[in-house]
């Protein structure tokens, strides 16, 4: 039988039975409405038990988020998916470097993927930023490497490409690392994922 429900009630509805699948299932108080939005983007339930977290990160990242700064992704879809109204008020500006010009001139001199450059490029910005990685597994690569240079202190990382190749092994790097993250451990991800998991905590600081 189809549920009758009004439109703007859709989404509490979707959590709802989201709770309610997830049955006795207990989750971290702290990442519980990250997890939910990852559910409720992709309806998989495997993020209940994929999406790994250091100590305090969905704090971290909120508290860098009231305080205005910027989320780097590595996908134009992610950007376009994260509410820039709600950072913006905050603050804060979403970027994507892939599809700058000079970005793809210096990947194709230096024979290495885009995504390794938009990081060096992003790793300019001022201030510490949140990088929300859905896509690119040479992204987390590059972005370890400037850590532990001691290039870079990112806010929080959230690592979460989709993929086969050196997917897995990019995302281990990033949870034996020292800055705060959010991971999807194993294959699954995506650029969505990436964006519902910053909407989730931008949402807690403007409900």
């Amino acid at each position: 039988m189809i549920e009758k429900i009004k439109p703007m009630d859709i989404e509490k509805r979707s959590f709802e039975i989201i709770t309610e699948l997830l049955g006795n299932k207990k989750l971290d108080p702290q990442n519980e409405l990250v997890i939910k939005r990852a559910i409720h983007t992709t309806a998989d339930f495997d993020y209940a038990d994929n999406l790994v977290f250091s100590e305090n990160a969905v704090a971290k990242g909120i508290q860098a988020l009231r305080s205005g700064c910027d989320i780097v992704t590595d996908t134009e879809m992610a950007k376009a998916g994260i509410n820039k109204r709600i950072l913006g008020k905050l603050g804060g500006t979403v970027h994507c470097f892939m599809s700058d010009p000079e970005v793809a001139k210096e990947a194709k001199e230096r024979g290495v993927t885009r995504a390794i450059v938009s990081m060096e490029h992003a790793s300019k910005l001022p201030g510490p930023c949140i990088f929300a990685i859905g896509n690119a597994p040479t992204a987390l690569v590059a972005l370890h490497g400037m850590i532990e240079r001691g290039e870079l202190s990112p806010a929080l990382i959230i690592g979460v490409p989709v993929g086969f190749v050196n997917v897995v092994e990019s995302k281990e790097l990033i949870i034996g690392s020292d800055v705060p993250y959010i991971v999807a451990r194993g294959r699954k991800g995506g650029s969505n994922v990436a964006a519902a998991i910053c909407n989730a905590m931008l949402y807690q600081i403007m409900r």
